[in-house]
């Protein structure tokens, strides 16, 4: 434990009791991740957190986000009593400092006596530079918190990533303690189906669930730590599959198959792109209400802003200030219909006041659970409804994501059963309270 005590009843009163256990675990730990679903509270945990931080340590506390969430999490804070304030080019206004990924490279890490990186599991999505200087700066500072709602819910070893950052195990020493490569390769490769060629060895799983519990909590509904889930139970998002009769098929064939492996995935999305993307605009083009219609190429997005009348699209070439201004402009209802990929706005913003989404499939789950997670979190006030469009041809691409869909939900459940364990010792190392001995020691006495 590298942090300090707090008085619960010194910590913000608009924390529920789940949050106000969460936040004095991660200021207890110091360099800690809450792994928190969707919609239960993160930025204000991070707020909370950053801003008893900042008074211990007598710094401010720098909180990075994905690009757009910044005013959104400066706006959290106002709501809530805490004073924050959004740095562009490493201004200094407050002692909680919000700023996006994008402009580390402003600020001065010994200025600082905490950082938060707020939906740290796009770490992994930037290139190897970024998250270097992310990980970097995480390493020069005594206070540390990340937080994500899907931690790596379909690769274990990604896990890694955040231990590193933590100064936890390396990603390497991690995967060389628990996991086992059968193709013999050092390189953490993935498949072209998004896999991953390492995987956990059969021994090692309670200990590596173990050791995950001891620097993270994992959380997807308050009973996880042992509280009520009323006001927090969400209605399942209707999911609708629209199959596409393609126009033509592919090179040597009579009729549509499945397509197999990349190479034959990526001739079918091009080869069907106007039959889809026909369809998407037809779902979307007369309702009168916000959509967000996520693609997963370039063409696709252009394509589709073209069909649909009134579409903006965010595009990868876009500018920062461009991209911020049209997340904004349908956040507030001036645009009806956003087009943009997981990849770019699928992490931390939030946009309750949409409902309907639709989507081309993918082999990514981590893209389409946070996506979907834009419009289908608490605060939502209508039935979300998800239409997927695809081709015969794309049968294999959603099998595969089903089959990380069921990974995530052992990984949690191992993750939280873990956790458990970890909390009764807590509660009497930590917080002074009575505690009978976790199972796994139980096992081993």
């Amino acid at each position: 434990m590298h942090g300090f005590s707090v008085d619960p009843d010194d910590l913000n009163p608009a924390l529920f009791g789940f949050q106000r256990e969460l936040v004095r675990w991660a200021l207890a730990k110091g360099r800690g991740a809450l792994l928190v679903d969707c919609g239960l509270g993160k930025s204000l945990m991070e707020l909370v957190w950053a801003d008893r931080v900042a008074r211990h340590t007598g710094k401010p506390v720098l909180i990075l986000t994905p690009l757009a969430v910044a005013p959104q999490l400066v706006a959290e804070g106002a709501k809530f009593g805490i004073d924050s304030a959004r740095s562009h080019r490493g201004e200094l206004e407050s002692r909680i400092v919000v700023t996006n990924y994008e402009r580390l490279h402003h600020f001065d890490p010994d200025t600082f006596g905490g950082v938060v990186c707020d939906e740290s599991s796009a770490l992994k999505a930037f290139d190897g530079q970024r998250r270097r200087q992310v990980t970097e700066f995480m390493r020069r500072m005594p206070y540390r918190l990340l937080a994500t709602a899907t931690a790596a819910p379909n690769d274990y070893t990604e896990l890694g990533t955040s231990s590193e950052a933590l100064g936890e195990l390396g990603h390497m020493d991690m995967l060389a303690r628990f996991f086992t490569n059968d193709q013999k390769s050092s390189s953490p490769r993935r498949n072209w189906a998004g896999g991953n060629e390492w995987r956990l060895r059969g021994h090692a799983e309670g200990p590596f669930w173990r050791w995950v519990a001891s620097w993270a909590r994992s959380m997807r509904r308050p009973s996880d730590l042992g509280f009520s889930d009323i006001g927090f139970v969400l209605p399942p998002p209707t999911l609708t599959e629209h199959v596409v009769s393609a126009r033509t098929v592919a090179a040597g064939r009579l009729f549509e198959m499945p397509a197999h492996g990349f190479r034959e995935e990526r001739e079918e999305r091009r080869r069907t792109m106007r039959e889809r993307c026909e369809m998407v605009a037809a779902l979307v083009a007369d309702t009168g209400q916000p959509a967000v219609v996520w693609c997963e190429l370039n063409a696709e997005g252009d394509l589709l802003e073209r069909l649909i009348p009134g579409a903006i699209q965010v595009a990868g070439k876009d500018s920062d200030e461009v991209k911020e201004e049209r997340f904004a402009a349908f956040a507030s209802g001036q645009a009806r219909v956003l087009v943009c990929k997981p990849l770019i706005a699928g992490f931390g913003l939030n946009w309750q006041h949409c409902a309907h989404l639709t989507f081309f499939p993918t082999h990514s789950y981590e893209r389409w659970y946070q996506a979907v997670r834009r419009c289908w979190r608490f605060g939502q006030e209508r039935q979300v409804v998800v239409d997927l469009v695809l081709t015969e041809g794309e049968r294999t691409v959603m099998e595969n994501m089903r089959r990380k869909a069921e990974q995530a939900d052992r990984m949690f459940a191992d993750l939280t059963a873990a956790m458990g364990d970890a909390l009764t010792v807590d509660r009497s190392t930590v917080y002074g309270l009575p505690a009978t001995m976790p199972a796994w020691m139980r096992r081993a006495a």
